[in-house]
C-alpha cells in the first residue's frame, strides 16, 4: 500500500481530523469581520485566512476560516472556527493557550485540556513534530487577529 502524507492520521483520532479536512466548516468569507488575519508558511505553502465577527455583547457571532495546504492545517482551521462561536475573545484566547500548550506538550493535567473537546484529536500530530507548525498556523492567525482588533479598538 502506498504511503500518503496524511497516512499517519489513520490512528485514534484520525476520523475526526479527516472529517474536518474533507468537510471543512465555516469557510464562507465574512463581509464585516471585526477580527481578521492571514498567515502563510512559505516553507510548505500552508495558508489560512481567519475572520471573526463580534456581537455587541462581545461574543463571536460568526466565524470563517479558509485554509490551503495539508489536512492538518485545514482540520485545525475548521475546528478553530467552530470553537470560537458563542465565546468571548477572552474565552477564545484561553482555549488557544491550552491548545498551544497541548501541542507543545506543556499540558499535562486533565484540567489543562478542559474545554478542548474535539481539538484534542489534533494531539496525534505531536507524534510528527514537523507537522505541529501546520496545526498551529491558524492559531497564530487568531492571536494576531485578536491583537490587531484590540489595538484598533483601544480608546
Amino acid at each position: 500500500m502506498a504511503s500518503s502524507p496524511d497516512m499517519p492520521l489513520q490512528g485514534l483520532y484520525g476520523d475526526l481530523i479527516l472529517d474536518h479536512y474533507r468537510n471543512p466548516r465555516l469557510r464562507t468569507p465574512l463581509d464585516n469581520a471585526d477580527v481578521e488575519a492571514e498567515e502563510f508558511n512559505p516553507f510548505c505553502g500552508d495558508r489560512v485566512i481567519l475572520q471573526l465577527s463580534v456581537d455587541p455583547q462581545g461574543l463571536v457571532a460568526q466565524a470563517s476560516a479558509r485554509s490551503e495546504g495539508c489536512s492538518i492545517i485545514q482540520a485545525s482551521a475548521s475546528m478553530l472556527a467552530q470553537m470560537t462561536l458563542g465565546k468571548s475573545l477572552e474565552q477564545v484566547e484561553s482555549v488557544a493557550d491550552r491548545f498551544r500548550s497541548m501541542m507543545q506538550r506543556k499540558a499535562s493535567r486533565d484540567e489543562d485540556m478542559n474545554g478542548l473537546d474535539d481539538l484534542q484529536a489534533l494531539q496525534v500530530v505531536r507524534q510528527y513534530p514537523v507537522r505541529i507548525k501546520c496545526a498551529l498556523l491558524p492559531w497564530t492567525a487568531l492571536e494576531i487577529g485578536i491583537e490587531d482588533f484590540r489595538a484598533r479598538n483601544t480608546r
